[in-house]
């Protein structure tokens, strides 16, 4: 048996390699499809060697095809859509792991070009998705990405070497590239945080996306704080992150429901900084973005309204972290799915069963 993961975005990983992983205990040949970018190739290449990874290199998603077509692999693995899966199927499977638990009315529109099966994280949008696309073959199996968590092997950062204090709380920021809550926080907003450590971990497309500059300086000066780490274009994965913080900042993203999963309190913010057509009139092109179903589920944690709320916001949630316990537990088994550490066991039973 063959199996080829197809890496659009670096940030794919994180929920291949667990799945990867047991693939090699089970000694089956792997290899990534990593699209080359002449400006970060430099990072996917540091990826590559950090994790080991056997690796083929393409320029495009059409030279990605024409590799898929020469291998005919048993399977080929998608973190999102595919342009031409129909041709795809004349030699291999597919199957789609989304990246991300997604709050983007994207979660679901990826599965209109059907793959041969999608493996799905909780049942919630299990229900949903089945009804969408009665003809599709979705497999409920969990969230692989947070199996390293679940089974605790990924280990606790040293919080010193990176310049912060270990007896003080850490508080994880890890907002989107858009629609994002960036630049309503002050330039010198680390200055009010003063007790606590900070952690910044960006968006990847907000540390290399053109038009998200802005954000790059903001993220630049609150850098210069002796209390924050900013996390870099190279640290791709939020999960390390996530084990050493006491609490995640987050506007509607999927960190939300992943830092949630580890019944850790979240603040989520609801102020958003909108692009004009996205305003006024034209708000119903933010509404038609998001996915109305899971903003339903938004009480899974504390939210501030503006940030002149936001350190008391937090505040109490560190101090009473077990306010929201119930709900997060109970959307955390609706949305992450089974919390056993098993779901790339589950993921890899199919693969093989129906390769």
């Amino acid at each position: 048996m063959k199996l080829l993961f197809d890496v659009q975005e670096l940030y794919y990983l994180a929920q291949y390699l667990p799945v990867f992983k047991e693939l090699e205990r089970h000694k089956i040949c792997c290899e990534f499809v990593i699209y080359k970018n002449p400006k970060f190739d430099h990072l996917l290449e540091k990826a590559v060697k950090d994790d080991d990874l056997p690796v083929r290199w393409v320029s495009d998603r059409h030279d990605a095809l024409a590799y898929y077509l020469t291998q005919k692999a048993d399977w080929v693995v998608f973190g999102n859509s595919f342009f031409d899966v129909d041709t795809l199927h004349t030699v291999s499977k597919s199957a789609q792991m989304g990246h991300a638990i997604g709050i983007k009315s994207s979660y679901y529109t990826k599965s209109k070009t059907q793959m041969t099966v999608r493996f799905m994280e909780g049942p919630r949008r299990l229900d949903i998705i089945r009804k969408m696309y009665p003809r599709g073959n979705f497999v409920l199996t969990g969230f692989a990405k947070l199996d390293p968590l679940y089974n605790r092997t990924i280990p606790p950062l040293d919080l010193l070497s990176m310049g912060l204090d270990p007896t003080r709380k850490t508080i994880l920021y890890a907002p989107t590239f858009y629609p994002s809550s960036i630049d309503s926080f002050p330039d010198a907003w680390p200055r009010e945080f003063g007790g606590y450590n900070l952690i910044v971990k960006p968006h990847y497309f907000s540390m290399t996306k053109d038009k998200y500059r802005s954000q790059r300086r903001k993220f630049e000066q609150w850098a210069g704080f002796k209390n924050v780490y900013l996390a870099g274009i190279d640290e791709h994965s939020l999960l390390p992150f996530m084990v050493s913080s006491d609490l995640l900042i987050s506007e509607a993203s999927s960190s939300i429901f992943e830092f949630a999963a580890l019944d850790k309190p979240i603040v989520w913010c609801d102020f958003l900084n909108l692009r004009w057509s996205y305003r006024g009139p034209l708000r119903f092109r933010f509404t038609r973005r998001m996915d109305q179903d899971i903003l339903k589920f938004s009480d899974i944690g504390a939210h501030a309204a503006n940030y002149s709320q936001l350190k008391t916001v937090v505040a109490d949630q560190l101090n009473h972290p077990g306010m929201f316990g119930e709900k997060r537990r109970k959307y955390s088994e609706l949305f992450v799915g089974p919390s056993d550490g098993g779901s790339a066991v589950r993921v890899v039973a199919y693969l093989l069963a129906h390769g």
